[in-house]
């Protein structure tokens, strides 16, 4: 938890992960309007300034001062909202029949008045054209290409069916020059075809037997797509798509966890790339939980944000990182925008919890004297705080109480924890919240069997 595993370099004779900290949170600007940072968007035409909706409130947010600016409102409060420009207009979607779009070299922001546009919950950007999907259908449509506003008219016949299978579309992107159309229960592929009455076309003979649970789990990098799926035989697994397939990235342990929450179809997707990871964020806002994939490495970790009542979500909602400045991410509840930095130990002041359980510590099925426990921790300066030691002899069913010692006795043969007691099956775990610059390398245990 709030732990970011990462291997050691090729030929190195060490632990198989070293376990850095997640970034914290620094205050960058508290917006005017208090409520949910909905969206994020840094245009392509190199601005100084990104995009914010807050609430009902569309704003451009100055990357060097943070400065915010008020461009109008949408029709909507709550909920993501879909965003994505062609270096003339930046468009806005909510998820209505209602779209709105801002003049990049004016930053002035229209409501969409034509007929033959018809609201999206998704947008995305292809060869000159901006695409959008018709919330409720299996229909998608496209702007003529270089859309400028309401001057530049949607033609009527620029909108296609998903044509596979009979479920509605439920969002869609652009990867690698192709369109992905998401449907609740199955996926197709499209293609920029030039053709006249509509330009794209299907990929012929391509059809991903998977749809998507969640629509705003939907998220694009490093070439691929990511949501979180559901079809004819179940839900709730992870995938990723690239090319003309896609594949599982969940594994049985994180698709359990999701399986257990009550509402998992609200679940919102973001990525960024930091310090040569590029992450998947998901995040489900009725469960209170998140989870995130580190795409470079294969691995999954959980991330919390914590107060008196104990662990929820993290307080990012959306992010995006601005050419010129760093990671920024908008709070899910009270309008705050905040720097993502790994200079941050806090969560805009409050403090993270970061925790590693190990695997099972056994014995041939004899008991086990655990004499002594080791924590390879690298410090910075041997910082001050304390880290705390506890364990399940229940196979991680219940932890007993805690043993805390300050990190002030690192040596540098680690941390360690004597006399440990007698066990079968046992699961130990560290936990630390102090605001310290240390990474985890492994741990180590001094154990003798029993006979029985």
């Amino acid at each position: 938890m709030n732990l970011i595993p990462e291997p050691p370099p090729p030929d190195e004779d060490s632990a198989p992960w070293t376990y850095y900290r997640t970034p914290g949170l620094t205050l960058l600007q508290q917006s005017p309007n208090y409520g949910p940072v909905r969206g994020f968007y840094y245009p392509a035409n190199g601005s100084s300034v990104y995009y914010a909706v807050v609430g009902n409130t569309v704003y451009t947010v100055n990357i060097a001062s943070s400065a915010m600016t008020s461009l109008g409102t949408i029709s909507s409060s709550s909920g993501p909202v879909a965003m994505q420009d062609n270096t003339i207009v930046l468009m806005i979607c909510d998820g209505s029949a209602n779209g709105w779009y801002v003049t990049l070299t004016t930053n002035t922001m229209t409501q969409v008045s034509d007929p033959a546009f018809y609201g999206a919950t998704h947008i995305a950007y292809l060869d000159t054209f901006l695409l959008f999907n018709k919330p409720g259908s299996n229909q998608w449509y496209s702007s003529p290409s270089n859309y400028a506003g309401n001057s530049t008219p949607f033609d009527s016949l620029y909108i296609a069916t998903k044509s596979s299978f009979t479920d509605n579309i439920v969002g869609m992107a652009s990867v690698n020059q192709l369109v992905w159309l998401i449907g609740a229960e199955t996926s197709e592929l499209w293609y920029d075809a030039g053709a006249a009455d509509f330009p794209f076309a299907r990929v012929p003979e391509v059809l991903i037997h998977h749809g998507c649970l969640a629509p705003y789990s939907i998220a694009t990098t490093d070439g691929g797509i990511f949501w979180l799926s559901s079809d004819e035989q179940g839900k709730n697994m992870v995938l990723h798509g690239a090319g003309y397939q896609c594949q599982r990235v969940s594994t049985f342990p994180i698709e359990y966890a999701i399986s257990q929450y009550g509402t998992t179809s609200d679940a919102i997707g973001m990525t960024y790339q930091q310090a040569g990871h590029v992450f998947y964020v998901l995040t489900f806002p009725t469960a209170d939980a998140t989870w995130v994939y580190d795409v470079t490495t294969q691995q999954w970790h959980e991330r919390c944000w914590l107060d008196a009542a104990g662990e929820h979500r993290i307080r990012m909602n959306c992010v995006v990182a601005p050419i010129g400045g760093g990671i920024v991410a908008g709070d899910w509840q009270n309008g705050a925008i905040y720097s993502v930095s790994q200079n941050a130990f806090t969560d805009n002041g409050a403090a993270i919890k970061r925790q590693r359980a190990f695997p099972h510590a056994l014995g041939d099925g004899n008991r086990v004297f655990h004499r002594k426990f080791t924590a390879d921790l690298s410090p910075v300066n041997y910082p001050p705080g304390s880290i705390s030691l506890d364990w399940s002899d229940n196979r991680g069913l219940s932890y007993g109480t805690p043993v805390t010692q300050p990190m002030s006795n690192l040596s540098g043969m680690g941390l360690a924890w004597w006399r440990l007691g007698l066990s079968r099956d046992r699961v130990y775990r560290l936990t630390w919240t102090e605001s310290v610059d240390v990474a985890l390398q492994g741990a180590w245990i001094e154990a003798d069997s029993a006979s029985s």
